[in-house]
């Protein structure tokens, strides 16, 4: 086809004219406003001026508790945990799904070649034709559905949104596999701690069973003052015992977070008797920004937005420009040659005349996603707000209980104390030394336990607070960068 032809001049001509008409169908995402509140409630009054300004710290939040191990345990999640390189892959599954749809921004072109050698039939009627002739094409086809109402950028709007949706997802597995180590951590700590309550507790009743026995010898006390310090003894042998069964539970967990195999996996025992740090919460409208899962969210509520201007798309013409050019000839010297050479090119619209009401109720459809998304994010954010609250309340409960159950260890230890001379003096039985012994290793072990959910309390409120994470670390999905999780800063 002549480049100057009138045919090409007016397909050129439309097609000018459909790239500057196209517009965007559907509506235009802003992000909704979701219930907050200006103040956690469970924030003490005085917590700001007791605090250093931030001591989350950015990425590795774990430092804050300046434990090298658990440092070293955190670093080999970031490398080696089989979910988070779950997470990261399903992330570029997401982001090359962006690149997929973009490609339908621009033209496709197809070329081949071929050969074919033909014979004609004598027996039919032909017009000079020669009845055996080579046939050599080497054609080129453009083929270009014109984006005039915006589907197809609201289709690359959808699958960006949802990459942006996955790389929050990514962090959100980070920040939960960080905490869930953490929180392990921290239980196989706080029960080497009992274990050794446990251990030198029994080491106090083997004294005590030999005073006892001396004194059966002696004629002081008597066979029940034996048998009931030996009771008392061997139950708390038992209980030392029994705490090493949880003890090897979360030793096994943590080895499944790293990477490792729980069978060549072994932590040496460390007792934790250290105070939890505190954790500002900052403001509650930052919350909205640190977490990752309500970022999701909201990636999510825009992607379905591009979703309903798909489903209106579908209204308009499908617009399609077609070409083909290339050589044709019977001879392989002229193949390329000038005169060999073909061009066609043209323009199609096509619009769905009747459907059954197969459109409207796409974009019906469409539209109920979004309000569900919306309402999927409004309550990600009511969570979120809860699980502060909740883990506020717990550590402000923690501690007033922590330090009552000091004073309580403390009367618990006087009152063993004065049960044992009052004992060796011989004015009561063995039976209120065993009363008391009993009610001080109670008080001590649960001073333990209310340790280990102090510490629990605080991964968990550093994990409800994001960790540190903010939505500006989501990354642009059209410039190809991949998430750094969190750790991996």
């Amino acid at each position: 086809m002549n480049p100057g032809s009138p045919t090409l001049r007016l397909t050129a001509a439309l097609f000018i004219s459909a790239w500057l008409a196209g517009c965007t169908v559907g509506p235009r995402y802003s992000r909704p406003q979701a219930p907050a509140a200006p103040e956690y409630k469970e924030t003490p009054p005085n917590w700001k001026q007791a605090q250093p300004a931030d001591q989350v710290v950015r990425g590795k939040w774990w430092e804050v508790f300046q434990d090298s191990q658990l440092n070293g345990l955190e670093e080999q999640v970031s490398v080696s945990n089989q979910n988070l390189k779950a997470a990261q892959a399903q992330f570029l599954q997401a982001r090359a799904l962006v690149r997929l749809n973009r490609a339908d921004l621009y033209p496709t072109v197809t070329a081949g070649v071929s050969a074919s050698q033909n014979t004609l039939s004598r027996t039919t009627p032909r017009t000079g034709a020669a009845s055996n002739y080579t046939d050599l094409v080497l054609p080129a086809d453009v083929t270009y559905e014109a984006d005039v109402w915006g589907r197809v950028r609201r289709t690359v709007e959808a699958a960006r949104a949802n990459a942006q949706a996955s790389a929050a997802d990514l962090e959100s597995v980070s920040l939960s596999v960080h905490a869930e180590l953490a929180a392990d951590y921290f239980q196989l700590r706080t029960l080497d701690a009992e274990e050794r309550l446990l251990s030198s507790t029994v080491t106090a009743f083997e004294k005590a069973l030999e005073l006892t026995e001396n004194r059966y010898k002696g004629g002081v006390a008597s066979a029940v003052d034996v048998a009931q310090a030996q009771t008392q003894l061997e139950t708390t042998r038992a209980q030392a015992i029994d705490v090493m069964v949880q003890r090897q539970q979360f030793e096994h967990a943590i080895a499944a977070l790293i990477g490792q195999p729980a069978s060549s996996f072994t932590i040496p025992a460390s007792p934790w008797d250290a105070p939890p740090p505190a954790i500002p919460p900052g403001l509650p409208s930052d919350l909205l920004e640190r977490r990752p899962d309500v970022a999701s969210a909201e990636r999510h509520m825009a992607a379905a937005n591009a979703q309903i201007g798909i489903a209106r798309a579908a209204y308009f013409p499908q617009i399609t420009f077609n070409g083909t050019a290339g050589f044709e000839s019977s001879a392989l010297s002229k193949w390329l040659d000038g005169p060999s050479g073909f061009a066609a090119a043209g323009i199609s619209a096509l619009v769905t005349v009747f459907d059954v009401g197969r459109r409207r109720a796409g974009t019906e459809q469409a539209q109920a996603a979004y309000d569900q998304a919306v309402a999927n994010y409004r309550q990600t954010v009511l969570t979120s707000f809860q699980e502060v609250e909740d883990n506020l309340a717990a550590l402000r409960i923690l501690d007033d209980e922590a330090r009552t159950q000091s004073v309580a260890v403390n009367a618990a230890e006087h009152s063993l104390q004065l049960s044992n001379n009052r004992y060796r003096g011989g004015v009561v039985t063995y039976l209120e030394v065993i009363t008391a012994q009993s009610t001080a290793l109670s008080n001590e072990r649960a001073a333990v336990d209310i340790l280990r959910r102090r510490m629990n309390a605080t991964v968990l409120l550093i994990k409800a607070l994001g960790g540190g994470w903010n939505a500006s670390g989501l990354p642009s999905v059209s410039s190809n960068r991949a998430p750094q999780a969190q750790g991996s800063k």
